[in-house]
């Protein structure tokens, strides 16, 4: 995986040929099923895994991979626009992570939309949580190389009017969020709606431990000035 900037360029887009042929993948796959699929798709699962909402055929075909693409372009845009550009040279690597792992993931729930779609009775719960988990314990592992930007990270009042809350929050959470990742993973194998509610808890609760402590962050190194 590359570490240099994320840009929308002909030599980034040579780079990230796989993730280009992932998302045609997704494009082809909606094209050969979509004659398959039901008026109405199961696009939407309560916290007991049972459907409780409905797409257009149209949309469980070609709308995750629509958005996926979406979400690629805005990824190789973001460094551009971003105030402190300069910041992305610094933590590309884990930016790549980050955006490979977002991807994967919504390319994984179109498989999933898409299964259900074709009357597949599958158990979406123990397919996504996983996912999530470990694109969560990914994100931790590498927030600690976050450096100071407007787009990626710990985004609250107190970490982007202070660098030095900016790190500190990112070093202390990182581990937090692997552990809250890991809990969502173990979760997985309890039955619904415990997953989901350890799931939920694990990671608002890393949330919001990382909220909480650049606000305590920021009061301290304010009052030390």
């Amino acid at each position: 995986m590359s570490k240099s900037i994320p840009t929308f360029s002909r030599e980034q887009l040579r780079r990230d040929w796989p993730l280009l042929l992932l998302i045609l993948v997704l494009f082809a796959l909606g094209i050969y099923f979509y004659p398959r699929l039901p008026e109405r798709v199961p696009s939407h699962r309560n916290v007991r895994g049972e459907v409780d909402g409905y797409s257009s055929r149209f949309f469980g075909a070609f709308g995750l991979p629509l958005l996926n693409l979406g979400i690629y372009v805005l990824m190789l845009i973001t460094p551009a626009i971003d105030p402190k550009k300069e910041s992305y040279s610094r933590f590309a690597g884990a930016y790549n992570v980050i955006r490979w792992s977002i991807i994967a993931i919504m390319s994984l729930l179109h498989i999933v939309v898409l299964m259900a779609g074709l009357g597949y009775v599958i158990d979406a719960g123990k397919i996504v949580q996983p996912a999530i988990s470990v694109m969560f314990i990914l994100i931790g592992n590498q927030m600690g190389r976050f450096k100071h930007n407007y787009f990626v990270g710990i985004r609250t009042p107190w970490t982007l009017a202070n660098e030095e809350v900016w790190r500190k929050t990112h070093r202390v959470s990182g581990p937090i969020w692997v552990i809250g990742g890991f809990m969502g993973l173990l979760g997985t194998w309890l039955p619904a709606p415990y997953n989901f509610t350890i799931m939920m808890v694990a990671i608002l609760g890393a949330s919001l431990v990382s909220l909480v402590y650049s606000y305590v962050v920021f009061q301290k190194i304010t009052n030390q000035e």
